[in-house]
């Protein structure tokens, strides 16, 4: 394959990285959305999550081991940040489904704008009620900044 060649396998691979390169995550198939919330923590660090369970298709790669931690309130979650530069990288669930799976997500603004850009977004009232809003036909490329 030639330089600049993508292969049938990394068609539907999104990558990205914080700011400093240090944390690398995938998303190893097409992602379907990607929620913007209102709760208190994800409206104050503005990102934008796309979803799996531990095992699945989001693969993160801290082989320096930059990530550290935070336990939110709600002691349900814990936010991983680069311990260098302080990017969100991802957050991962504290306890598992009724099928034994744990929640973990990426944060898409750490991908290339291109990339994501045509991903729809499904907003979530997390201030309030934790359900899904209807669809308004928005994709991240309309809330990019």
């Amino acid at each position: 394959m030639g330089t600049g060649a993508t292969s049938d396998s990394d068609r539907n691979v999104t990558r990205g990285s914080c700011h400093c390169g240090a944390v690398r995550w995938e998303f190893r198939c097409e992602i379907p959305d990607a929620t913007i919330c209102n709760c208190t923590a994800c409206r104050r660090y503005g990102v934008l999550w796309a979803y799996d369970y531990d095992g699945g298709a989001i693969h993160i790669e801290d082989p320096t081991g930059a990530l550290t931690a935070y336990v939110g309130a709600t002691r349900s979650l814990i936010f991983n940040f680069c311990r260098h530069c302080g990017n969100l990288v991802s957050w991962r669930g504290l306890q598992a489904n009724d099928k034994g799976q744990t929640r973990i997500a990426i944060n898409l603004r750490l991908a290339e704008p291109d990339e994501v850009a045509r991903i729809p977004l499904q907003r979530i009232d997390g201030l309030h009620s934790f359900e899904d809003l209807e669809r308004d036909g928005r994709t991240v490329a309309e809330v990019w900044f």
